[in-house]
């Protein structure tokens, strides 16, 4: 019984962490590209970091935190169109290819040492250096903490419970936006794109501006994600690389592309799976087997099986729609 508590404490204290929220938003924005667009952007974590950087540096400079969001938001526009201009025409595989190249050099830039002094290199610009800026907005205690059944954060600092609610709250409104958007006229022509876009085209519509205008869109949106993924931590190159764009593609398969909850469910399950996984494993093997080290890689592969599976035997994930996917065709 005190296994089982501890277990589902551990469940709650993921869902309500702004980690996941972070990924949850990161992945509505992947949704836009791959579930309704169509586009394989392998790229998404670029945004987020770039996003990062842009919101951290101006602040750090004195610019204040609305305007390091501004300042975000136009550094994910300006990567969309740089990175999309040239290369929204290429269609599956090379697309990926491109984005996740693009996403990698941001990481590399990132970490120069010859760019130390304004993106911190390597070791990467520490919180205390932009966080004051949100936490001032607080309309909680400044300090303190709060205990909320087994859970206790602070008020304001850190990973705390005003950061815990804006992430939360802000994949709340990034669903219900891409839930009107969809229903529009626009996100019609986008799922026309999806199915066929030379059909499309032949309509009068002007396929190249859709999809900039979508791949824009989801950039914002993993801007955002990384804005919220830093703000409890640091911005550091290397915790935003390949591995987080395919964990965001994990979320969305899992959750299921092309459906409004489906991203935010993904992100969920996702991570209770590995922390499920992890106790599970850290309760029952016997070390002599596996040791307190493999236990997290072990938890890796259960997960990397699992989707497997999914994308074999439900691809559409939980909550998408069979049908609403080109490549079940």
């Amino acid at each position: 019984m005190d296994f089982l508590n501890s277990l589902f404490t551990d469940f709650g204290a993921q869902i309500l962490t702004s980690g996941t929220a972070a990924f949850a938003i990161a992945a509505i924005g992947v949704n836009i590209h791959f579930g309704y667009t169509g586009l394989l952007n392998f790229g998404q974590a670029g945004f987020m970091l770039i996003g990062a950087y842009g919101f951290a540096i101006t602040i750090e400079s004195g610019g204040g935190f609305w305007l390091g969001v501004l300042m975000s938001l136009l550094a994910a526009v300006l990567f969309a169109l740089v990175l999309g201009i040239p290369t929204v025409k290429l269609r599956g595989d090379y697309l990926a290819i491109v984005t996740i190249a693009a996403a990698e050099i941001i990481r590399i830039v990132g970490g120069n040492a010859l760019l130390e002094p304004l993106t911190g290199g390597v070791a990467g610009i520490l919180g205390s250096q932009f966080q004051p800026a949100f936490q001032a907005l607080s309309f909680l205690p400044k300090t303190g903490t709060f205990t909320l059944g087994p859970y206790t954060y602070p008020y304001t600092e850190g990973d705390s419970w005003w950061l815990r609610i804006v992430g939360w709250s802000l994949v709340l409104i990034f669903c219900l936006i891409v839930w009107l958007l969809m229903r529009s006229p626009w996100g019609r022509v986008l799922r026309g794109i999806r199915e066929d876009e030379d059909a499309v085209r032949s309509l009068g519509k002007n396929v190249f501006a859709y999809k900039m205008q979508s791949l824009i869109l989801g950039g914002v949106l993993g801007a955002v994600g990384g804005d919220i993924f830093v703000l409890s931590s640091s911005v550091q190159p290397d915790s935003l690389g390949r591995t987080t764009t395919f964990l965001i593609y994990t979320c969305l398969l899992l959750g299921g592309a092309a459906s409004i909850f489906g991203p935010v469910l993904g992100a969920l399950l996702y991570f209770v799976l590995r922390i499920g996984i992890t106790d599970f494993a850290g309760q029952f093997i016997p070390s002599s087997i596996m040791n307190s080290q493999q236990i997290p890689q072990f938890a890796w592969i259960v997960v990397g099986v699992g989707l497997m599976l999914l994308v074999i035997f439900r691809p559409q994930g939980i909550l998408g729609n069979k049908k609403e996917l080109a490549f079940n065709d």
